[in-house]
């Protein structure tokens, strides 16, 4: 049996609706912001729960803009503005970081694979400006205790939700609960489009005017310009195709978390070879990646991928240790947990498109390696 992490080919096995909706695009000729892109707006806003949504380019740009939309990054060597993140994180969070600029400052993770708040306040310094959070995998951070923290000493959040549409803490949406939320719509989120794209959420009425010249050159109007700026707008094609699957998110996210559980089960009784992580009841985890800790983690790879499930490593070496972070001058051991987590991580299929035999498949498939 052939297990894919992937799904694209089944969930757009008919893309007759969407093509039929594109095909009114090009007859109207709105290629550039428009109706459609203000109609995904304003749905993907009623569906977070914020007040306004800003389509941009992608995930990345979402980080980027909003770091540039508080004036992070305007300072220069030494009086580098600071933005704290987590060391188990995509590259993206802190490329984000780094192009507007500023310095990252990482702290480590908890067994959650997320941001380990209580971390948090030693890493501050005169320097930091904000606190970029990452529901990595669609965890939730806890998010209570570093508005705690940010408030303490009047620092922005910016919530790095890309891979965390759907999800909740508290009862709260993931991204409304910083000055701005940044989430992705790339082909593999639970709330994917044909290409990159993204989308910012804010509350803040000064932060959607800002962003919204941010996106689009500086422009006030054709003629008239606040500040040079980007060109990172959400194409109408793209909104039109999440407008297409918004309705669907609900469902997709219940589907997959109700796989994760079958997992989990299925897998419980081998503490002695897995770990799966704490899953909080205060939390709606969304699954973007299936993660577990696991003992001989290469083996398993290897042995999964022999036998036709599709696993993926997500990620081999953390970001404190890559090339790109050699400037900020951090060494192997300064983070622990996100060191020991990238050695021993393995994600499995358990997207919305698997049959049930496919999921009985993976969980014996993982059985046999360690019985």
């Amino acid at each position: 049996m052939k297990v894919p992490y992937g799904y694209l080919s089944r969930q757009f096995s008919n893309p007759t609706p969407i093509l039929d909706q594109i095909k009114e695009l090009v007859s109207e000729g709105d290629f550039t912001l428009g109706k459609k892109l203000e109609k995904f707006e304003n749905e993907f806003s009623n569906f977070i729960g914020s007040k306004y949504a800003i389509g941009v380019g992608s995930g990345t740009d979402a980080l980027f803009l909003s770091l540039k939309a508080l004036g992070i990054g305007d300072g220069k060597g030494y009086k580098k503005d600071e933005v704290i993140t987590t060391a188990n994180t995509f590259v993206a969070t802190v490329g984000s970081i780094e192009t507007a600029g500023a310095r990252t400052r990482f702290v480590d993770c908890n067994e959650k694979y997320v941001m380990d708040v209580n971390k948090v306040e030693e890493a501050i310094t005169e320097k930091t400006k904000a606190i970029m959070p990452v529901h990595y995998s669609g965890q939730p951070v806890e998010m209570d205790k570093l508005l705690k923290i940010a408030n303490k000493y009047n620092l922005y959040i910016i919530e790095d939700a890309c891979c965390a549409i759907d999800a909740e803490v508290d009862g709260k949406r993931c991204g409304t609960i910083g000055i701005t939320g940044a989430f992705s719509l790339h082909p593999q989120k639970n709330l994917n489009v044909w290409s990159d794209g993204g989308v910012i959420v804010t509350n803040d009425s000064k932060m959607k005017e800002k962003l919204h010249l941010l996106r689009n050159h500086g422009m006030k109007d054709r003629d008239h310009y606040a500040f040079y700026a980007y060109n990172s707008r959400l194409d109408p094609l793209q909104a039109i195709v999440g407008s297409h699957l918004l309705p669907d998110v609900k469902w997709i996210t219940n589907k997959r978390i109700e796989i994760a559980q079958k997992i989990d089960k299925g897998l419980e009784d081998l503490k002695e070879y897995i770990q799966i992580p704490n899953r909080p009841l205060n939390e709606r985890r969304v699954y973007h990646m299936y993660m577990l800790l696991v003992q001989d983690r290469d083996k398993l790879y290897n042995y999964l991928l022999k036998n036709g499930v599709d696993a993926k490593i997500h990620y081999p070496i953390p970001l404190h240790l890559q090339e790109a972070s050699k400037h900020l001058n951090y060494q192997e051991g300064d983070f622990p947990t996100a060191e020991y987590q990238a050695k021993n991580i393995i994600s499995l299929p358990a997207h919305q498109h698997l049959t049930d035999e496919e999921v009985d498949y993976t969980i014996e498939m993982v059985r046999k390696f360690y019985l």
